[in-house]
């Protein structure tokens, strides 16, 4: 494994891809759409919003996105700058490769569903409480972006993708991925990780 992750690092530069893909329309158990990106597409405070995305889920741990803009709300302390942002933040900061727990792959699914379940308080601290359209991102939208929504689907909606490989093949054409990217995307190691997570989230679930 090591060996094929180290061979698909040599690879040559992939090539480009939509810069905001719309992977599943109205989920049947949340009523919103679910989107992919990578750090271009999540970075676009105006294409985040006419596609009515009021929250960004971050897959990576090697990218960050500043989504305070409100001068009157925004605090800079020592050089950092923290407010209420734009856009409503989860992130899971998942490796690219090897070198994740084996638990957060499970956590990822659950900070997902995480972000379309949460219900904020009516105050005036939490001011984004808009309930629109996701976005799962990552630095290319090609790996670890790919890995979390195929498992997100293959577990909440089974009748349409029985398994994992199902999920993953959908994702893959729904967000362009040319095929000869496919072995890479996601990475073996993410792939095996959410199916790993898949048993772990179901036995969760089920002995609730």
């Amino acid at each position: 494994m090591q060996q094929l992750e180290r061979d698909i690092a040599q690879q040559p530069e992939s090539q480009e891809l939509p810069k905001l893909s719309l992977i599943y329309e109205r989920h049947p158990l949340y009523g919103v759409d679910l989107f992919i990106s990578g750090k271009e597409g999540a970075s676009d405070l105006n294409l985040l919003r006419s596609r009515g995305i009021t929250t960004v889920v971050n897959c990576a741990v090697n990218l960050d996105f500043n989504f305070v803009e409100q001068p009157q709300v925004v605090s800079d302390h020592e050089g950092s700058v923290y407010g209420p942002g734009e856009i409503r933040y989860f992130k899971i900061g998942l490796i690219d490769g090897e070198g994740n727990p084996e638990t957060q792959m499970v956590a990822a699914h659950y900070i997902l569903r995480a972000a379309l379940e949460q219900v904020l308080p009516e105050k005036p601290s939490y001011p984004r409480r808009e309930r629109g359209s996701v976005l799962i991102n990552c630095r290319g939208g090609r790996s670890r972006s790919v890995a979390v929504v195929a498992l997100f689907l293959h577990l909440t909606v089974p009748q349409e993708f029985p398994t994992l490989d199902d999920a993953i093949a959908f994702v893959r054409l729904k967000r362009d991925l040319p095929e000869n990217e496919w072995y890479k995307a996601p990475k073996p190691v993410l792939a095996n990780a959410a199916r790993r997570a898949a048993a772990w989230v179901t036995m969760i679930d089920t002995s609730q």
